[in-house]
């Protein structure tokens, strides 16, 4: 069974969520997090909920509020503006929010998993969020910072506020606004993964394809320095996405999607003692 929420912050814009469950009571709730340019119905991002809720969770997956969708028009990108305007912090405070409706909804523990840029938020939130009992990342980035434009493109960027950014898939030009680099420098401290991850105490999985194209797997290595007490899994020969893409027309996951959604299941069902 699945159903829409809308939750309401309190902030800027409304968070737009689904929850996929067959049960009333699911043994756990995991919590999903979209990547750069992402959202909450890409490629084969539904078939990984019904595979999660035949195992006897809820799965909740969401747009961030600034990742350039509407509550009305959730798939692609028809709020640019929001686009520009968002913040690595913002993500982060959207979150915490799912973490908090999810706490309230249900009395089971929370799993929380990002993908891509979602996967460097999981672990800034899993640092600090007490009701998170276990952390996964898959495909994600290990600093913020280094992916930011520097020298000569940073300047050009401040001197004309923004720059954009060609979505290959709808053609659009996203923009970013310099803002967004402002505000991380002002809250860098918060928004470091290295310094989240130091501090995880929580079982923490980081799953890499070997081939990724997007987010190198050294990323993943360095995650797994600054954590060394988490568990390290590289899927041979697949990409970054795990062999999806979108539109996904088939009715079953890609292998190296399987794969992945499966060691997630057998983490979050270990015992995982630290």
């Amino acid at each position: 069974m699945k159903r829409t929420v809308v939750l309401t912050t309190g902030r800027e814009k409304d968070i737009l969520m689904d929850v996929t469950s067959l049960q009333s009571d699911p043994i756990g709730i995991v919590i999903f997090c979209h990547g750069y340019k992402g959202y909450k119905d890409w490629g084969a991002w539904n078939l990984v909920s019904g595979e999660f809720a035949r195992n006897g969770f809820a799965f909740v997956k969401f747009n961030f509020s600034h990742n350039g969708g509407t509550i009305e028009k959730p798939i692609d990108f028809p709020d640019l503006k929001a686009f520009g305007n968002n913040t690595y912090g913002k993500e982060v405070a959207d979150l915490n929010s799912v973490i908090d409706w999810s706490n309230k909804e249900y009395d089971a523990p929370i799993y929380i998993i990002g993908h891509s840029r979602g996967g460097g938020i999981v672990t800034l939130v899993a640092g600090e969020n007490t009701n998170v009992s276990k952390v996964i990342s898959w495909a994600a980035v290990a600093d913020f910072k280094e992916r930011f434009p520097v020298g000569e493109k940073l300047q050009e960027w401040k001197d004309k506020g923004v720059y954009n950014v060609l979505n290959g898939r709808t053609k659009q030009e996203m923009p970013h606004y310099y803002s967004f680099y402002e505000d991380f420098i002002e809250n860098e401290m918060n928004l470091t993964i290295s310094k989240a991850a130091k501090s995880i105490r929580i079982p923490h999985l980081i799953i890499h394809g070997n081939m990724d194209e997007a987010v190198s797997i050294k990323d993943a290595y360095r995650l797994r320095s600054f954590n060394p007490n988490a568990e390290l899994e590289i899927i041979i020969d697949t990409n970054h996405t795990f062999g999806s893409k979108h539109p996904w027309c088939d009715n079953f996951l890609p292998k190296a999607l399987r794969e992945v959604v499966d060691k997630t299941i057998y983490f979050i069902n270990s015992s995982n003692k630290l």
